[in-house]
């Protein structure tokens, strides 16, 4: 039993897809599906980029808040 279902119900569910999907689309559902899981993983592995670079606009306010002060 795969989360509360049996394999009857497994097989019923499989049925249903291959009737409304039918089998020529059944491998492009997978393989997007696949590519799809393949991704979230992906995602999920790489570490969260910050970007601490000062923006353009900061740094020149900055600037002339430091000019302004030494005269």
């Amino acid at each position: 039993m795969i989360g509360g279902l049996g394999i009857w119900e497994l097989i019923i569910i499989l049925v249903i897809i291959l009737i409304i999907f039918g089998a020529g689309k059944l491998p492009e559902l997978g393989s997007s599906l696949g590519r799809g899981i393949k991704s979230f993983r992906k995602a999920i592995k790489e570490p969260d980029e910050i970007d601490i670079t000062p923006k353009q606009e900061d740094k020149e306010d900055k600037d002339k808040k430091e000019e302004t002060g030494s005269k």
